[in-house]
C-alpha cells in the first residue's frame, strides 16, 4: 500500500483530502502545519507528499526545501495545494523542485490522478538498470511504458566484430549508439599529420559514440574498432533523440546509463597537461588492467594484444616515448611480456605509487 502524506493547516480541507486518498486504498497520516510535516515526513518516509503553500510555522516552500536537503526525503514525490492561481507562486514552486500543482477547489479524480503519474515516475526512476544488454533492453522497455507511447523502437542489433574490425569511422553519417556486450574497443580520431590520438579503451558495459549522435554536422567525431573480439549492441539513433528530449526525468536517467566515467575523462585530461610520461603510463597500464586489456601475474586469464602506438595514443606521446617507458618498467621488473607481445603486470603495488606519486 502507498503512503501518503497530507500537510494542510485547514481542517476541512484535511480531512476531505485524507477521505478521498483513503477510499483509494492509500495509507494516509496528516499535518496540520509545516514544522510537523516535515518531522512527519523524515519519520514515515512516505510514497508522495501532498501540501499546501500558506501555513503557520513554516510554509510550503519551506517545506520544500527542508525535505531537499535530507538525502532519504529528496526523492519523494512533492504536489503542491494552493488557492493562489498566480503564475508567480507556480513558478517559485517548480523551480524549488515541485513535481505538480493542484489548485483548490480540485476534483477527486484531479488528486488522485496527480498522485498516480507522480508515483509511476518515481517507480520509474527509483529502478535500477545493470549495464547489460538485458538491462538496456529492460530500460527500453520501462521508459516506453512510461512515457506512454511506443516511441522506442525493437531495432536492437546484435552485431559481432573481428579483431581490429571497424565499427564506425570518424567523418561518416552517426546512425547509431553502440553498446558493448562483450569484448573491447579502441577510439580515436586522426590528428592533421595523421597520428591516432586514443580518446577512450572502452569494455564490456560501455557505450560509444553517444557525443557523435548530438553533432550538429550528424557524422560521428571519431572512430571505433574491436580489438580481437567483440559483441555490440546498435540501438538506433531515433532511440537515442527521443530519450533524450522527450521527458526530462526519462533523459537524466538514459544519460546517467550511458554516460560511462566523465570523471575519469576529466582526469585523463589534466594528466596528459601536468603529470610526467612516467606517471602517465603507470596510470594508462593499471587503467587496462583493470578493463581486462592487461592480465597480472596472479591471474590466469588472457589479456589483449595492445600496440604501443595505441598505448601511446592514451598517454599523448610519440610511440618510440611510450616505448621508451614500458621498457625501463621491464628492466625494474614492474612489466612483463607474454605470448603475442601481450603485458603483464608484475607488480601493481610499485605501478601505483608511480602513477600518484611519479616515483
Amino acid at each position: 500500500m502507498k503512503k501518503v502524506l497530507v500537510i494542510e493547516d485547514h481542517k476541512d480541507v484535511r480531512e476531505n483530502t485524507m477521505e478521498i486518498l483513503e477510499l483509494a486504498n492509500y495509507a494516509v497520516i496528516a499535518s496540520e502545519n509545516g514544522k510537523m510535516g516535515v518531522q512527519k515526513a523524515k519519520d514515515w518516509l512516505p510514497d508522495v507528499i501532498v501540501s499546501d503553500i500558506m501555513m503557520p510555522e513554516m510554509d510550503g516552500y519551506d517545506v520544500l526545501k527542508a525535505l531537499s536537503q535530507d538525502e532519504q526525503t529528496a526523492g519523494i514525490p512533492f504536489i503542491f495545494l494552493t488557492a493562489k492561481d498566480e503564475k508567480r507562486d507556480l513558478r517559485k514552486g517548480m523551480s524549488l523542485g515541485a513535481d505538480d500543482y493542484l489548485f483548490k477547489p480540485f476534483e477527486a479524480q484531479e488528486l488522485l490522478d496527480a498522485i498516480r503519474m507522480r508515483l509511476k515516475k518515481s517507480d520509474f526512476l527509483q529502478q535500477k538498470f545493470s549495464k547489460t544488454a538485458s538491462g538496456v533492453n529492460r530500460f527500453f522497455k520501462e521508459a516506453s511504458a512510461y512515457l506512454g507511447l511506443d516511441l522506442l523502437s525493437n531495432d536492437r542489433k546484435l552485431q559481432e566484430f573481428k579483431n581490429r574490425e571497424e565499427i564506425y569511422q570518424e567523418g561518416d553519417a552517426a546512425h547509431h549508439l553502440y553498446f558493448i556486450q562483450e569484448g573491447n574497443v579502441k577510439v580515436f580520431r586522426v590528428t592533421e599529420s595523421g597520428k591516432e590520438m586514443v580518446t577512450g579503451m572502452y569494455g564490456k558495459g560501455d557505450f560509444i559514440g553517444q557525443l557523435s549522435l548530438l553533432n550538429r554536422e550528424g557524422t560521428y567525431l571519431d572512430t571505433a574498432i574491436a580489438l580481437e573480439h567483440a559483441k555490440v549492441m546498435s540501438i538506433p539513433k531515433e532511440d537515442f533523440i527521443h530519450l533524450v528530449y522527450k521527458d526530462k526525468e526519462v533523459s537524466g536517467k538514459f544519460l546517467d546509463i550511458i554516460s560511462n566515467n566523465m570523471i575519469h575523462l576529466q582526469e585523463q585530461l589534466v594528466d596528459v597537461a601536468y603529470s610526467t610520461v612516467k606517471q602517465r603510463t603507470a596510470k594508462a597500464l593499471l587503467e587496462l588492467h583493470e578493463k581486462g586489456f592487461i592480465k597480472d601475474k596472479d591471474r590466469q586469464r588472457e589479456g589483449v594484444e595492445i600496440l604501443r602506438e595505441d598505448l601511446a595514443g592514451m598517454i599523448g606521446t610519440a610511440k618510440e616515448t611510450t616505448i621508451r617507458a614500458i621498457t625501463d618498467f621491464r628492466e625494474q621488473g614492474l612489466v612483463g611480456v607474454g605470448k603475442k607481445r601481450k603485458l603483464v603486470l608484475l607488480n601493481k603495488n610499485r605501478l601505483k605509487r608511480i602513477a600518484d606519486f611519479g616515483n
